[in-house]
């Protein structure tokens, strides 16, 4: 009986490429691309995956019954992670077979991935062996191919690699059986994500030795077929270190750790050490405030990062310090809706600094730094118009802490003498890593937290959260990341317990994300990460703890 295959157009699923008969022989992800190229001119060169019927598929699935499909690119989000995790696995087998070491994933940093290889520092002579081992499996454009393994199976050949974190999550998450890939006779594990086929396709990469370890380089989205230029501020670096060092004191690198200390009954123990290393580095922040001519602190970060807490956790510690801190956000100076600037679609666009009015706030700061009283607005969300907000007249101890988005930006910064200002950048920029081999980006952390609050205080569901994301990324790597190395301090609102207590309340809201929709991938990507996360209760977290500003149950004005 014949079946039909309808290929669809990258991410628009009502349009349609082709629709035909595909008769009765099966056929794989390669079969039906080299039809689409042969009929349509597809970039053949830049696909790594497809959609069959909104699951994830490598191209070697076969299909064998009616299907709708969309080929997965690698200037797409989805492809590039897949390029990204793919090429991760071709890094492994190369530390393993050119120079006989364990590679540890650590975290992202300038768009790759840092490792650290075990038996301490990376030479200049490993990253050319490296490079040439990687460059030849990529050239002989070997398979990778997905197998599924029964449980025991799998952990004992994670055991012998060595890789006894991986096989102890596999029981913790009662995965059976174990989807895993194969590659140069090398198993590999990746949170269930889908993987290129071939090697042939991941040409583009690069090695860079920095601090003991080497960055694996890849294409970016903008720019898929070369690399970015290699750019990492030293406050950076700096905080992902201290973070990574703070956590191996710990002794949490992994999850399974952090599952040892639920079966310890320690994770009471773990918040009050992680919410007074948030406290330690806010009293900080806030001495070094003190300490000068400061009347002016902008505070900034991306979507999800708690820069709300942050800032009145920070009100708190300048006042033990003797100021007096008065707060101005910056989302109150919104211009009116219908004057907002509009996207490509035609839709507002509220992650563009010209959202600001910047003319008043301009106006409404020089008058403030001056010593006069001000009516600052307040933005109606609902009319979409500026109200009359709180009257502002800065006294002498007074320190005025303005929170949003824009905060670093230089068309803000320009507005503040230069002496008497100082820059926050606020982001949960590490965690746990999953196993040595994958990790939780900073940004799904950010959208798990968004995904709480959203629902919780905006009544917005899952899908409409996870469908303008995107977005709210897009305008993060454009409008808010560049201006980080202008901040005086970088504050990692990230807690090593946190995933743990945001799963019970997000796995139930991803699971209704409709099948149909074009971000079901992206819930079912989610939901695979998180069945490796222990369920933690919310009792012992304090009422003024950054996730309290997404969970709820915070004292503080979120």
């Amino acid at each position: 009986m014949a079946f039909t295959i309808c290929v669809l157009t990258a991410a628009k699923r009502e349009e349609y490429i082709a629709s035909y008969i595909a008769g009765d022989q099966p056929l794989s992800g390669h079969d039906v691309m080299a039809e689409m190229v042969a009929r349509h001119g597809m970039p053949a060169r830049r696909i790594i995956a497809w959609f069959v019927n909104n699951y994830t598929r490598p191209l070697d699935w076969i299909v064998d019954d009616d299907a709708t499909v969309e080929f997965i690119f690698t200037d797409s989000p989805a492809g590039l992670r897949i390029y990204q995790r793919s090429l991760d696995f071709i890094f492994v087998i190369a530390c393993a077979k050119a120079l006989g070491r364990k590679a540890m994933l650590r975290h992202s940093i300038a768009d790759g991935h840092y490792w650290e290889l075990e038996g301490g520092l990376v030479s200049k002579s490993d990253v050319r062996k490296l490079t040439a081992e990687m460059t030849s499996l990529i050239k002989q454009d070997l398979p990778i191919t997905r197998q599924l393994l029964a449980i025991d199976k799998a952990r004992k050949i994670f055991q012998k690699h060595g890789e006894n974190e991986i096989a102890e999550l596999f029981v913790r998450a009662n995965l059976d059986p174990v989807e895993v890939y194969l590659c140069n006779g090398r198993y590999g594990y990746f949170c269930g994500g889908t993987m290129a086929s071939s090697t042939g396709i991941l040409k583009i990469f690069d090695l860079a030795i920095y601090e003991q370890g080497v960055i694996l380089r890849f294409p970016t989205q903008e720019n898929p077929d070369e690399l970015p230029e290699l750019k990492i501020a030293k406050s950076t670096g700096d905080i992902f270190f201290d973070y990574a060092h703070w956590l191996e004191v710990l002794d949490l690198n992994y999850l399974n750790k952090l599952h040892h200390r639920v079966t310890d009954g320690k994770i009471q123990e773990l918040v009050l050490i992680s919410e007074a290393f948030h406290s330690q580095r806010l009293g900080n922040i806030a001495e070094d405030i003190a300490s000068r001519p400061v009347k002016v602190v902008t505070i900034a970060g991306p979507s999800g990062s708690g820069k709300t807490t942050f800032s009145e956790r920070l009100k708190v510690q300048l006042m033990v310090c003797g100021k007096n801190p008065v707060t101005l956000p910056l989302d109150n100076y919104f211009k009116e809706r219908e004057d907002s600037p509009k996207d490509e679609s035609g839709e507002y666009d509220y992650e563009r600094i010209e959202a600001l009015d910047l003319d008043l706030m301009e106006d409404n700061l020089t008058r403030i730094l001056a010593g006069e009283e001000v009516v600052t607005p307040v933005y109606n969300f609902i009319t979409g118009k500026k109200e009359p907000g709180k009257i502002i007249k800065l006294r002498a101890s007074d320190v005025l802490i303005m929170e949003g988005i824009h905060g670093l930006n230089d068309k803000i910064l320009a507005m503040l003498p230069e002496g008497s200002r100082y820059g926050i950048f606020v982001s949960p920029l590490t965690g746990i890593c999953i196993d040595p081999h994958n990790r939780t980006s900073t940004s799904d952390n950010r959208l798990l937290r968004r995904l709480i609050r959203d629902y919780r205080t905006r009544g917005k569901s899952a899908q409409v959260t996870l469908e303008v994301y995107p977005k709210v990324i897009a305008g993060a790597k454009r409008y808010i990341f560049p201006y980080r190395n202008r901040s005086d301090a970088i504050f990692n609102s990230a807690l090593p317990y946190e995933l743990g207590v945001l799963k019970p309340y997000v796995e139930p809201l991803l699971h209704t994300v409709d099948e149909n929709s074009l971000v079901f991938s992206e819930a079912l990507r989610l939901l695979n990460i998180l069945k490796f996360v222990p369920s933690l209760n919310n009792d012992g977290i304090p009422n003024n703890s950054v996730i309290r500003e997404f969970i709820g149950g915070s004292c503080l004005d979120v």
